[in-house]
Formats: structure tokens, sequence, C-alpha cells
């Protein structure tokens, strides 16, 4: 295995433990859904998203929309790496007035893009911000262009209205969003 995957690997592990000890200490939630997307965020976040951490509202930078919102641990774990929730942050998931709910809320300084809610929102959001992006890059020029990536899980994909309409869209219209 190379240093990179070494690393790589450690660092999923590390969101893995991260996860999984967060979920217990909320004695609420489930982890394995966060647990088994810590190599796909892994990957994302060091190999494909360009965002800046010291400025995570970077108006240029890739956004990320996390649809299945119990996965929320996955994505605290990881912007904790980051530098961008404390230790105490994580171990507060699911607590009244906590910066960490159980479905992640919108806050763009911390590396949260969307809120999350119902079956499908993140799927819509994802959508949404791609369709501005476009839309952004026709009026302005392709120096304004980012890429929309959604993290969806089987529940949504077997939601059929939703997901053939993000794949057409997708496949007809948007190259910038990667589901």
């Amino acid at each position: 295995m190379s240093t990179t995957n070494s690393k790589l690997t450690r660092v999923a592990d590390n969101i893995r433990i991260l996860s999984a000890a967060m979920v217990e200490k909320a004695k609420s939630g489930h982890p394995g859904g966060a647990m088994g997307g810590a190599d796909f965020i892994t990957v994302l976040f060091t190999e494909f998203l360009r965002y800046d951490p010291d400025n995570m509202a970077y108006p240029y930078r890739d956004r990320f929309f996390l649809d299945p919102g119990h996965m929320s641990p996955m994505l605290y774990s990881t912007l904790a790496l980051a530098g961008h929730y404390s230790t105490e942050d994580l171990q507060s998931l699911r607590q009244w007035g906590s910066v960490t709910p159980g479905h992640p809320e919108v806050d763009v300084m911390r590396g949260v893009e969307n809120t999350s809610g119902p079956l499908g929102q993140g799927h819509a959001m994802a959508l949404g911000a791609a369709i501005a992006e476009r839309f952004m890059a026709a009026r302005f020029g392709e120096w304004m262009a980012h890429k929309t990536y959604a993290y969806i899980s089987d529940v949504r994909i077997i939601q059929k209205p939703i997901f053939y309409t993000m794949a057409c869209l997708h496949m007809n219209y948007f190259s910038c969003a990667i589901l």
C-alpha cells in the first residue's frame, strides 16, 4: 500500500471512529451509513473537491450536498479533521442548541452547504445549485464554473420520481452535477 493510500485509509478510519463515537455518545442515530461513506468522503475532500479550508465561503468553491441527513456524523467528522468543528462540538451531536444537529443545517463557514431533511431534499438542493452555477457561468463566464457533488443513498434512489428527474436533468443539461 502506498503512503498516500495509507494516509487516506487512516483518515477514513478516523472518520469512522469519530462517527461511531458521536452516535454512541448521543445514544441516538445510526452510524452505519456514516461509517460506510468514510472512504468516499475522504477521497472527495482530499482529491476532488475544490475549496479553501481557510475561507469556506470562497465563492468559486465546489459544493458538496449531503442528502441523507442521518449521515451527518460523517460530514461533521470530516470537517472536524479540517479544523471546523471541535471535539466538544462532535460530542454534542443531536443535543438541543448544538452546532451538530442530527440532520445538518446549513453553515457555509463550517463547510455545511445544505440543510438535510425530508427524503430527496438534498437532491433538489444539489440540482438548484447546479442550475444556479450554469446560469452564473453562462451569464458571467466560465471563470465562475464549479462542480456540485451530491452524496445520495439507496433510499433516495428508491424514490423513483426524484431520482429519474434528477438523472434526466443531469444527463441532458448539467455536466457540473455529480451524484
